[in-house]
């Protein structure tokens, strides 16, 4: 196979138009497949839209893991970035396609046994671990992809590779991310544990943008506590800052706002991030982007719907419960006047009861003064009169007394 051809068509290539550029990458990484050769050109920059030599490579490593999704691919592959990646971009290469590649096949997660298999042949190619590292993000990676929490946890935490790599290489952000990642959606482990973690990886001044992706999804899918939907909101508002072409990081962004009730900033979150996807590139990996940031729309719809539904039902139990309470109200009133009523009428009665009681006292008494022959008319009137006030007398203490009784109602 010619090498110096391809790496002057590539160099050719680097004046068209992207969609172009895209397609013949992707036609000389096949070139590379079909003949089981390596691509033997030097990368010299991490602009995985721009640069043909870097995205013809990034199709052949794709097609590479896509054909055989194992550690011993991730070590080969680690192996090509030692060899053929300027060392001031191997790091942002490395973390891109060990977390990309780990994506696209994870439906391949290999056993414990296998790890274990494959680890003492890593070991024995690679004593300096540096190799091994990029096979632990790549499993590591496997097990982020599936949401397996506790496994992602233990291996990184347990595992014979991971333990094989230098203890520096634990306290890389990346390394530190998966770890909050796996923490924050496991529930064996204390929030505050996690939340260290996060806070460490999103501190350092050496974090990366897979850093950022990492610690980021990990508080967008991991287990609810208080705060998180703003925390992710803030934190997805800083990278939005520093990278605000990243459709990644507007869809980050779109959850934190989601969780947070602010749907109209979501919508618009969410789609930037549609519009940003590049509609190049690997369909495979961009139709499941646009599948998950459609979906995040949807939810957003109906996390909106449903605070609308919430605010008239709220709404409505006010008006319903001010209701009752000018009702409670009214009948109170009422059944104040009435009660008011009744007693009113209680009173006239006694009264009424009073003055029919004193009048008939005096017409008896009258009436045996009238019949008493042995008076004088004189005497009878003043007798009659005598009788009379002090029936008056006796119906006025009754009505007076009843008054004095009854005065506060």
């Amino acid at each position: 196979m010619d090498h110096g051809a391809i790496e002057r068509e590539l160099a050719a290539l680097a004046a068209g138009a992207s969609r172009d550029l895209d397609r013949e990458c992707d036609l000389r990484a096949r070139q590379y497949i079909a003949r089981r050769v390596e691509p033997q050109f030097t990368v010299a920059s991490a602009d995985f839209a721009a640069d043909p030599y870097l995205i013809c490579a990034d199709r052949f490593w794709n097609l590479k893991f896509t054909q055989m999704p194992t550690l011993a691919t991730a070590v080969d592959c680690a192996g090509w970035i030692d060899e053929h990646v300027e060392p001031e971009h191997r790091e942002a290469v490395s973390e891109k396609w060990a977390m990309g590649y780990a994506f696209i096949t994870r439906d391949s997660v290999e056993s414990a046994g296998e790890i274990a298999d494959a680890t003492a042949d890593i070991l024995a190619a690679d004593p300096a671990g540096g190799r091994a590292y990029f096979a632990v993000l790549y499993h590591a990676g496997k097990l982020r992809a599936n949401l397996r929490f506790d496994d992602l946890y233990h291996f990184l935490d347990s595992s014979l590779l991971s333990v094989s790599i230098s203890r520096s290489r634990w306290g890389t952000p990346l390394f530190v991310a998966l770890q909050s990642f796996a923490a924050l959606g496991s529930r064996t482990y204390a929030t505050g544990h996690a939340r260290t973690l996060f806070d460490r990886a999103w501190s350092s001044p050496e974090r990366t943008r897979e850093t950022v992706d990492v610690a980021l999804n990990g508080l967008a899918i991991g287990l609810d506590f208080e705060g998180r939907g703003e925390l992710l909101r803030a934190r997805a508002t800083e990278a939005v800052a520093e990278r605000p072409g990243d459709h990644m990081f507007h869809f980050r962004l779109a959850i934190g706002l989601r969780l947070s009730g602010e749907f109209d900033a979501a919508f618009d979150s969410v789609d930037t991030a549609l519009r940003l996807l590049p509609a190049i590139g690997w369909r495979g990996s961009q139709n499941l982007l646009l599948e998950q940031y459609t979906a995040e729309r949807e939810k957003i719809r109906t996390a909106q719907d449903g605070a609308r539904q919430a605010e008239q039902l709220r709404e409505f139990g006010d008006q319903h419960r001010r209701d009752i309470a000018a009702l409670a109200e009214q009948y109170t009133l009422q059944l104040r006047d009435l009660s008011d009523s009744a007693l009113r009428g209680q009173i006239r009665s006694v009264e009424l009861v009073s003055l029919f009681a004193a009048v008939i006292a005096f017409a008896v008494g009258s009436l045996n003064i009238t019949l008493n022959g042995n008076l004088g008319l004189a005497a009878r009137l003043w007798m009659i009169a005598g009788l009379g006030g002090g029936l008056a007398i006796f119906a006025l203490i009754v009505v007076g007394g009843t008054w004095l009784i009854t005065r506060r109602r």
